[in-house]
C-alpha cells in the first residue's frame, strides 16, 4: 500500500513547495488576457514561466470568447494577467474561476476615463448621440503609453514574485530591464514628435488616448472607443469638417478592423490613408511590442509633419 502510495505523496509535496500551479514542465503557469499582457509576461517572467495567450492572433480581443478547455487553463493557472473591462468573457472567468490567483494590469496605474478619449470633436452631435458613442467607464489601451506600461512591469514582477518567491529576485530584474527598454522607447517618442507641423491625429476610434495624452497630440476619433461602433452622418460630416481645418493630410485606420470608415473620410477631405497599430493584437509573427510602437512613431512623424 505504501509503495503504491509513495509516488503520489512525493508528487503532493513537490506542488505544495511551488509558489503557484506549475505546467507540466514544472514552471508556473501564467494566464494572459491579449498580446499585451503575454508580452509583459513574457518578458517579465522570463524562461521560469510558461505564458498562453487567451486570445489567438490576429482575433479581435473585445469579443473574444472562452471554450471550456480556456476556462480550465484560468483555474489552474498559477498566474492570470488581464485587463478588468476590457473583454467581458475573461472578466466573467476570472470572476469565477480565479480564485486569488489574478493580476489586473488596470490596478497598476492611472487609467484615462472613455469619456475623455471621446470628448474631442462631438461639436454639432446631440448629447443622446454622443451618449450612445461614449462607451463610459475607464480606456483600457494603457500600454499604447510606454511609460504607464513600464509601471505594470514593475507591479507584475511584484505579483510573480508573490506567487513563485523563488525566483522574486529574477522578476524583479527583468522589469528593470523592460522599465529601461520602455524608458528609452518613451524618449524617441518625445523627440519624434516634439516638433510637427499639425498635433491632430484622425484615427478610425479612440484607441489612442494614452499615446496623445502622453506625446501632447489631439486625438479625433470617427467613433468611440468602440471599435464596432458606426459613426452616424454627423459624425462623419464632423470629423471631415475637422481634419480640413486642421489640413490633416493621413487618416488612420488600425489592423483587426475594416478600414471603409477611414477610407471615407479621406476622400472627402483628399487625405491618404495608413496604419496605426493599437497592438491589440499581432497580425506578424515578426513583429513585438517595440517594432509595432517604433513603426506607429514613423507613421505619425510622416503624417504630421515632424523634424527631429
Amino acid at each position: 500500500m505504501m509503495r503504491r502510495l509513495l509516488p503520489a505523496l512525493l508528487l503532493l509535496v513537490a506542488l505544495s513547495g511551488c509558489g503557484g500551479t506549475s505546467s507540466a514542465d514544472g514552471k508556473l503557469a501564467v494566464v494572459t488576457a491579449f498580446y499585451p499582457l503575454q508580452f509583459v509576461s513574457e518578458r517579465v517572467g522570463g524562461d521560469v514561466v510558461t505564458v498562453t495567450n487567451l486570445t489567438k492572433p490576429g482575433a479581435e480581443p473585445h469579443d473574444v470568447e472562452l471554450n471550456a478547455r480556456q476556462v480550465g487553463e484560468i483555474t489552474e493557472a498559477g498566474l492570470v494577467v488581464y485587463l478588468s473591462g476590457f473583454q467581458p468573457a475573461v472578466d466573467d472567468a476570472v470572476k469565477q474561476n480565479g480564485g486569488d490567483h489574478t493580476f489586473d494590469a488596470g490596478t497598476a496605474v492611472q487609467l484615462l476615463t472613455a469619456q475623455a478619449a471621446d470628448a474631442h470633436g462631438h461639436e454639432g452631435e446631440g448629447e443622446e448621440e454622443h451618449a450612445e458613442e461614449s462607451s463610459g467607464g475607464t480606456d483600457p489601451h494603457v500600454w499604447l503609453d510606454p511609460t504607464r506600461l513600464a509601471t505594470i512591469a514593475d507591479k507584475l514582477a511584484e505579483r510573480l514574485g508573490q506567487a513563485d518567491p523563488d525566483h522574486a529576485a529574477d522578476y524583479t530584474a527583468r522589469a528593470a530591464t523592460l522599465h529601461t527598454e520602455l524608458t528609452k522607447l518613451d524618449e524617441e517618442y518625445q523627440a519624434g514628435l516634439k516638433t510637427c507641423e499639425r498635433r491632430e491625429l484622425v484615427t478610425s476610434h479612440t484607441a489612442f488616448h494614452y499615446l496623445a495624452d502622453r506625446y501632447d497630440l489631439t486625438q479625433i476619433g470617427i467613433t468611440g472607443i468602440d471599435p464596432e461602433a458606426e459613426p452616424s452622418p454627423q459624425r462623419l460630416a464632423a470629423v471631415a469638417a475637422e481634419a480640413k481645418e486642421h489640413g490633416t493630410t493621413t487618416i488612420f485606420f488600425e489592423t483587426l478592423v475594416s478600414p471603409a470608415v477611414a477610407e471615407t473620410i479621406a476622400r472627402e477631405v483628399g487625405a491618404q490613408t495608413a496604419v496605426l497599430d493599437p497592438i491589440e493584437g499581432l497580425t506578424d509573427t515578426n513583429a513585438d511590442y517595440f517594432s509595432v510602437m517604433r513603426a506607429n512613431l514613423a507613421a505619425l512623424t510622416k503624417a504630421l509633419g515632424c523634424t527631429s
